[in-house]
């Protein structure tokens, strides 16, 4: 995930198509193997950054910041917890990194694609709701009216639960193909389906005229005045976040990740726009039909 489109354009180029076989293991053991992936980010991930005039440093986690990531881990849904264990080749942290988190493949092992997924360290300092509505914020400029406020009521376990299922989705997505994944092939999938014509372009049904000015669709904040207008709009799609709406890459991530949060961990999330702390609007995307309607897709993620 990234709040930085070039970035999660990257990702989406990056993205590698194979199939495996999944091993067994109680969910203890799982855990523990992805734990201790945990390593320095590959030295071309640091080229990336450096390349683009950056200049993140290596994050050496402390004791209670393994705790924190060893716990996000023992969260992830069954299915993603076996593809990583076939799959990821590293967990790493930097400091400096200009982007939320980064999920790169980075070889092949007896054919099989691994994946290094790095985040920014700060966020484990950070419940979801403090990152999801600093996230959020950078959707808007504030200078027509600071008595606006958007705020993302999203509970208060740790920020690296939420990156992390998004991430490890990106992953079972390339293992599993479950979005189409060569550039030239627009043939649906049963999450892509009357959902996206293309990459990056939804259904003309969904392509709404004040969404596509918004930052994940056009590359630029828009006034917070819109805002309201904004999740009315959002409302009426089968799209969970802003960020959903930016390629079916980051709608089944924001998919998944939203579905795991309220429906199978019982947590909150919802968008609250007020000004002068009057509520004005509110987006809750578990109560949307047309989010509903594709949740029975996600028991692959279950079974």
């Amino acid at each position: 995930m990234s709040i930085n489109l070039s970035f999660s354009y990257l990702l989406i180029c990056l993205l590698v198509v194979t199939t495996g076989m999944y091993g067994q293991g109680n969910d203890g053991l799982l855990t523990t193997v992805l734990e201790s992936r945990i390593q320095p980010a590959p030295e071309f991930v640091f080229t990336k950054f450096r390349r683009a005039g950056m200049n993140p440093v290596k994050h050496v986690l402390t004791s209670e910041e393994k705790k924190i990531v060893t716990a996000a881990l023992s969260e992830l849904p069954p299915l993603h917890k076996k593809i990583l264990r076939e799959h990821l080749h590293s967990i790493s942290f930097m400091d400096n990194m200009p982007n939320t988190a980064l999920t790169s493949p980075v070889d092949t092992l007896g054919g099989i694609a691994r994946f290094n997924i790095v985040f920014r360290a700060e966020i484990l300092h950070e419940t979801i709701s403090q990152w999801a509505t600093w996230k959020e914020n950078a959707c808007y400029t504030f200078s027509e009216d600071r008595d606006y406020k958007v705020v993302v009521e999203a509970g208060n376990l740790d920020a690296i639960l939420y990156v992390l299922l998004h991430e490890a989705t990106h992953v079972v997505d390339a293992v599993l193909n479950l979005t189409p994944h060569d550039e030239s092939e627009i043939a649906a999938t049963d999450f892509t389906e009357g959902i996206w014509q293309k990459m990056n372009l939804p259904v003309e049904t969904f392509c709404n005229p004040l969404l596509e000015t918004t930052r994940f669709r056009s590359g630029n904040p828009i006034s917070i005045l819109s805002a309201p207008e904004v999740y009315k709009e959002l409302g009426e799609t089968p799209f969970v976040s802003l960020y959903s709406m930016a390629s079916w890459f980051e709608d089944i991530a924001e998919l998944v990740t939203i579905y795991h949060l309220t429906v199978r961990m019982k947590q909150p999330y919802k968008v609250i726009v007020s000004r002068n702390g009057a509520l004005i609007a509110e987006y809750e995307p578990s109560k949307n039909d047309l989010v509903q309607k594709r949740q029975g897709l996600l028991k692959v993620f279950y079974d």
